[in-house]
């Protein structure tokens, strides 16, 4: 029975025995992590082999006879190059090999904005108050970045099949309006895919400030754990089409494919922006660690090798997928107090509450030994307007342990609920159940 269809006899009943059953698992003392996105120990056991691609002295030296252990190769080595293009979908001279972390070339890009200036255009910090359209949920650590530079967050829509497209045409009218956030393909955290009407909508943007730019941030572009994986269109042919090449800047990272604190990272770009980007980078750094890019090519070879290799990754994250999302229909379909998404890859679950009772769920977690990412970091300012997301990562831990954390999860969503409606109907119910 729906929670809104109880009388008060019978939510009052459910009140207590779903205090009971929440009391006896803060009893067991748990200490659960689900508060990041990282991979477990079992998919960084996928690839051990990495490490023993580059073993001896002329193992170092590419296809080109150049010795990865040297400086050189700004932009990255060919053979790794060549491996981003095939993922990526785009020519190897728009491609910038990067270090371990694609979230640091986000950070280094948007700074460049901020004191250099893109298309001719003055440096960000010089042209007052600046503002970036971010699609919600969505990822804090986006957010971050532009809270470190005071860049104004406006609020976007997420629809089903991507940002709401009538809100971002009407915020670009705006020449304050410098860029936007992007999660293409399985965003985080609801494994939303882009469709191909948006991610052509999205090239087709003429903003009224000739600086806009978009971070396209493809971070799960090969991460799929479905026998239908979704499909994300390619938006660079789009933007040629527009002659809007200039507005989008990819990135992506092997960070869930092999070692997240060891990866490569990777920018693709036009090539006028790939020419400014250069004109940093000479100056910052001499090279990227080479050697990485090496291991990473010659492990995985090409895209068809790298697919091989995700289907590993997906053997081991679908049943974890899979125990979340059957105790949520187990445990809370027929309340109708919670909704989620079904995704198809990625590396998260979405959980909308109702009842703004979301932040009241995170305690209860915390009380019970279940570590959740902060309540409200899935919006700007970590403030969440309606006290409901709640963003699940079920991919650290081992299943027999997740399976508990989503009961923990379950169990503190009902009577975070319950609480919420009754004290909402105190007339009805006779006086609030927790102070």
């Amino acid at each position: 029975m729906s929670y809104y269809e109880m009388n008060r006899e019978q939510m009052l009943n459910e009140y207590y025995t779903t205090r009971a059953r929440f009391e006896a698992l803060a009893a067991e003392g748990l200490q659960i992590d689900m508060s990041r996105g990282k991979p477990g120990a079992d998919q960084l056991h996928l690839s051990s082999g990495i490490l023993d691609t580059v073993t001896d002295e002329s193992g170092y030296i590419t296809e080109e006879g150049f010795d990865c252990r040297n400086y050189g190769n700004l932009t990255g080595i060919s053979e790794c190059k060549r491996l981003f293009a095939e993922i990526l979908g785009l020519d190897c001279e728009k491609i910038i090999i990067g270090g371990n972390s694609s979230l640091q070339l986000m950070f280094d890009y948007i700074t460049q904005c901020m004191t250099k200036g893109v298309s001719s255009c003055p440096p960000w910090m010089q042209q007052g108050k600046i503002k970036f359209l971010c699609p919600v949920p969505g990822y804090d650590r986006h957010f971050s970045i532009c809270e470190f530079y005071s860049i104004e967050m406006i609020n976007i829509k997420m629809n089903s099949d991507g940002p709401d497209m009538e809100q971002i045409k009407e915020y670009i009218k705006d020449e304050s309006v410098k860029g936007m956030f992007c999660i293409p393909k399985y965003s985080n955290p609801q494994g939303i895919t882009y469709s191909d009407e948006v991610v052509r909508r999205i090239a087709a943007l003429h903003p009224a400030a000739k600086d806009f730019r978009i971070i396209w941030d493809d971070a799960y572009c090969v991460h799929d754990f479905s026998d239908k994986p979704d499909r994300l269109l390619n938006i660079f042919p789009e933007l040629i089409k527009n002659k809007t090449e200039d507005m989008v800047i990819q990135f992506a990272s092997t960070s869930k494919m092999t070692f997240p604190g060891a990866g490569v990272s990777v920018i693709g770009a036009s090539s006028r922006n790939i020419e400014g980007i250069l004109s940093r980078l000479s100056v910052q750094i001499i090279s990227y660690d080479k050697i990485n890019q090496l291991r990473h090519a010659r492990y995985f070879k090409n895209l068809d090798g790298l697919k091989e290799h995700m289907k590993h990754h997906a053997q081991i994250l679908k049943p974890k997928f899979e125990v979340v999302l059957n105790t949520l229909e187990k445990e809370l379909a027929d309340k109708k107090i919670a909704s989620w998404n079904i995704p198809r890859g990625g590396y998260f679950i979405s959980l909308d509450v109702t009842a703004a009772s979301a932040l009241r769920v995170g305690g209860l977690c915390k009380e019970a030994g279940l570590r959740l990412t902060p309540v409200g970091a899935t919006y700007p300012y970590g403030i969440d307007p309606y006290d409901r997301n709640i963003r699940i990562a079920p991919t650290y831990p081992p299943v027999e342990e997740l399976k508990k954390a989503a009961e923990v999860l379950c169990v503190c969503v009902k009577l975070a609920c319950i609480e919420a409606i009754l004290n909402k109907n105190t007339n009805d119910y006779g006086g609030k159940i927790y102070a």
